[in-house]
């Protein structure tokens, strides 16, 4: 599953955040919670409209090609 999701964030996620000046890294996935753990990098960090970005992008792309991914949080 952790493979399946770091190539959706590689293929489909990572370019459109780095198109922004932006960047994206998976850390971890809990299958118990469905939860999927990234690390937002260079102008998505601190940015404002980054809750917007993980709703609205990130947990979108992965909940459509993983049913069992239910939130998407950014760490530290």
């Amino acid at each position: 599953m952790k493979e399946r999701i770091q190539q959706i964030i590689e293929e489909r996620i990572r370019p459109y955040l780095e198109a922004d000046g932006g960047g994206i890294e998976f850390v971890d996935y809990d299958a118990e919670s469905g939860e999927v753990k990234v690390r937002l990098q260079g102008a998505c960090k601190g940015c404002p409209g980054a809750q917007m970005t993980l709703s609205m992008g990130v947990e979108a792309a992965l909940k459509e090609e993983i049913p069992e991914v239910r939130r998407v949080i950014a760490v530290g």
